[in-house]
Order: C-alpha cells, then sequence, then structure tokens
C-alpha cells in the first residue's frame, strides 16, 4: 500500500481559498497521520505547521517529536503571533484558548496511537438501537461514518476521524470493565473490522492508564498527542 509523502502530500496552498466543509481532496493533515504510520515524521525542526480548518468547523493541534500541526482557519500569521512551539507549547492551556476563542470548546488532550488492520472473517457483529449510548453520540459529533459493533463485552465505534483518517474507539461494558483482559480481546476482535495492512488510528487519554495499556498490548503504538478544538470567537 503506497502513501503520500512529505513531498507529494496536498499542500497547504492548495486549500487555501477552498471552504474546509465542500472539500473533495483528502485534508492534508491526513498525509502526516499516514506518513508516521509508515514511520516516517516530519523533522525535528521545531516548527508549527499551520494548516487549513477541518470539516465542520474544527480545528486541531497534533503535535509530533519536535513538529507540530495545527489546523484552523486562523491565518498563520495570527497563529504563530502566540508563538507555540513544537516541544509541547502547540498543546499549552493557553495556545488551546487562543484556538478555541473565548467561547470554544477544548476536548481533552489525547496520546495519538496507530496500528493495522488485521481483516480476515469479522469477529464482531453491528450492534442496533445505540444512537443513546454515550460513546457513539460522542463520536458522532466528532467524525463521520460512524459504525458500531460489539458483543456482552463491550461496543466499537469505527469511523472516518481527523482528517478523514480510519478511527476506532472501544468502551467495555460495566459488567466487563473487570480488568480480565476484556479491553484487549475485545480491541483484537475489532481489528478484523479493518482491512488486512490498512492504518487504524485511535486517540487515548494517558490518563485512562487501564485503556491506554489495552492498546498498546494489542500492537498499537504512540505516534503523537491531539486535541480537537471547536472555536466559537464570540466574546462569552
Amino acid at each position: 500500500m503506497t502513501h503520500p509523502t512529505h513531498d507529494d502530500r496536498p499542500s497547504a496552498a492548495a486549500f487555501s481559498d477552498a471552504n474546509p466543509a465542500t472539500l473533495t481532496l483528502p485534508h492534508p493533515l491526513l498525509g502526516y497521520f499516514l506518513d508516521a504510520a509508515e514511520g516516517r515524521f516530519p523533522p525535528v525542526d521545531g516548527v508549527v505547521t499551520v494548516l487549513p480548518g477541518l470539516p465542520g468547523g474544527l480545528a486541531c493541534s497534533v503535535a509530533f517529536t519536535g513538529h507540530a500541526v495545527v489546523a484552523t482557519a486562523l491565518p498563520a500569521a495570527q497563529v504563530r503571533a502566540h508563538r507555540p512551539d513544537a516541544f509541547g507549547g502547540s498543546l499549552s492551556p493557553d495556545f488551546l484558548r487562543a484556538l478555541a476563542g473565548p467561547a470554544g470548546w477544548i476536548d481533552v488532550i489525547d496520546a495519538t496511537l496507530v496500528r493495522r488492520g488485521t481483516g480476515g472473517t469479522a469477529r464482531l457483529q453491528p450492534l442496533a438501537d445505540t444512537d443513546d449510548h454515550p460513546r457513539v453520540q460522542h463520536a458522532r459529533r466528532l467524525r463521520t461514518d460512524v459504525r458500531v459493533f460489539g458483543d456482552d463485552r463491550g461496543l466499537v465505534t469505527l469511523a472516518a476521524g481527523l482528517a478523514g483518517r480510519t478511527e476506532l474507539s472501544i468502551e467495555l461494558h460495566r459488567n466487563a470493565a473487570d480488568g480480565r483482559g476484556h479491553g484487549r480481546s475485545l480491541l483484537t476482535d475489532a481489528l478484523s473490522l479493518v482491512p488486512e495492512d490498512e492504518p487504524v488510528f485511535a486517540a487515548v487519554s494517558p490518563g485512562n492508564a487501564r485503556s491506554l495499556r489495552a492498546f498498546l498490548a494489542t500492537g498499537f503504538t504512540p505516534i503523537g498527542a491531539e486535541v480537537l478544538v471547536r472555536p466559537d470567537r464570540t466574546r462569552a
């Protein structure tokens, strides 16, 4: 499978006059994620790259080692005026508030993880009647093409997530959250829903140590950190 390199990734200039909500080309941030899945990372140069805003009016800040990528509708000069750096500053509370505006919503900072799907026979079946589940509602607020699978251990959402990447999340049912490996086994089965060798991403809060351990134990690799923002620049 061939993914865009840094040289042939769509450039920010190609999107500068476009409305992010109507873009048909992949968002340029997707190239960074796919490259990272292949072990190709941006240079450790301290640079903060500014890209156009995300569809749906969202923005984000993504930190790789020594290089940050910010997707926002704000002009690049305005972003850089807040002096974010690529060694943690792009995820600082002050910078994220500047990105969000006075009344904007800022999500939690997540570790960005990736591994490859296993394909084959699907080990989980689609779940119906999940519209009221908080995990599903959260996924549908931020992602598109959300599909829900699961069994008596818990549920899995599989969707087009940040910048269009394939994104997976899980939540155990209360009676399965007993530390007996149900999360790992559910994740392992969920990987069968993703075609073999296709990258699948997950965003996991570092403070949710049990979940993070489960993802790491099933072969997910940390590639960076991220936070989503829904800007609102009206005065509170």
